[in-house]
């Protein structure tokens, strides 16, 4: 396995890996394109191309050459950076992929001068919470925004 930074050719691969990862999270939490259009369950090659626009950076894992997981870097002001889009195929799960790819964001953060490293993840998905947890993340505030059906959970990882 490798993790590769990824470029404007692999647009539509990214938005694949993100909708094929979050769909089982989409569908546990009864999430729409009515009720939730910007889950990333519903990614598109157009939000991957504006991610890229602003200045965002995507990492593939492979295996051989086959993407399974992808994780984005964006480093909006000094000293912060965001860890987005976190996804993993549901058949590579709980092989330390997802570890993996937040490792090489924490390096890449390090490496970079970065103090904090910010997410953002749905209130009620407390497994994940708890996994973020184990890596090392804390709690921040739990926030709800009128046009989303569910709070956003924000949690912080010191660098």
């Amino acid at each position: 396995m490798k993790i590769r930074e990824a470029g404007a050719a692999d647009t539509a691969t990214i938005a694949t890996v993100i909708r094929e990862a979050n769909e089982d999270v989409a569908e546990k939490f009864g999430l729409t394109a009515g009720n939730s259009p910007k889950h990333p369950s519903f990614c598109t090659s157009a939000w991957i191309e504006a991610d890229f626009a602003r200045g965002e950076r995507y990492f593939l894992l492979e295996e051989g050459s086959v993407p399974i997981a992808c994780v984005a870097y964006e480093n909006p002001s000094a000293g912060l950076a965001y860890l987005n889009r976190l996804s993993v195929l549901p058949a590579q799960r709980r092989r330390g992929i997802g570890a993996g790819l937040v490792q090489h964001i924490i390096q890449l953060a390090r490496a970079s001068s970065i103090q904090t490293i910010s997410i953002g993840v749905i209130g009620e998905h407390e497994e994940l919470q708890r996994w973020y947890r184990k890596m090392g993340f804390v709690d921040g505030e739990t926030k709800r925004f009128p046009h989303l059906p569910f709070s956003v959970k924000y949690m912080t990882y010191a660098v």
